[in-house]
């Protein structure tokens, strides 16, 4: 299945932070939303970085409480990981896993258009080994 697919399934709404906020205010709209990772970005279309939970976990044993009031940016993954509309799910899972990352945002022409986290890649690939067993079941009843 196509990364377009998953997302035409699931939304393709982002949630998105700049890299000037601080990350109290990350870590609220990660609990409000009940997501695990917002894109940073400056201007809402382009990929400046990820932040996810286990950045502010690391960060806090680093840093304790004053992490804080310090900025997105100063814990955030500069090195993101993307994938593309015509991607397919088997190959999102491969990188997913080979890099040990949870969240891709989707990027096409350079524009942000939505995210996939490791659970949706996992269900899609679930859809596809399910539709393929019971195509096995039905070819072999038939003969």
């Amino acid at each position: 299945m196509q990364v377009s697919k998953i997302l035409q399934n699931k939304g393709s709404e982002v949630y998105t932070i700049a890299p000037s906020a601080t990350i109290e205010t990350a870590v609220q709209r990660l609990r409000d939303a009940g997501i695990g990772a917002l894109v940073v970005s400056g201007n809402g279309k382009s990929v400046d970085g990820i932040v996810s939970e286990r950045d502010f976990v690391h960060g806090l044993a680093d840093s304790g409480a004053d992490l804080l009031r310090a900025p997105v940016s100063s814990v955030m993954t500069r090195d993101v990981m993307t994938c593309r509309l015509s991607d397919t799910s088997r190959d999102l899972l491969t990188q997913m896993t080979e890099r040990r990352v949870r969240h891709v945002p989707v990027v096409e022409n350079g524009d942000l258009c939505g995210m996939i986290s490791i659970g949706d890649a996992v269900k899609s690939r679930l859809d596809e080994v399910l539709h393929e067993a019971d195509a096995l079941r039905e070819y072999i009843s038939a003969n």
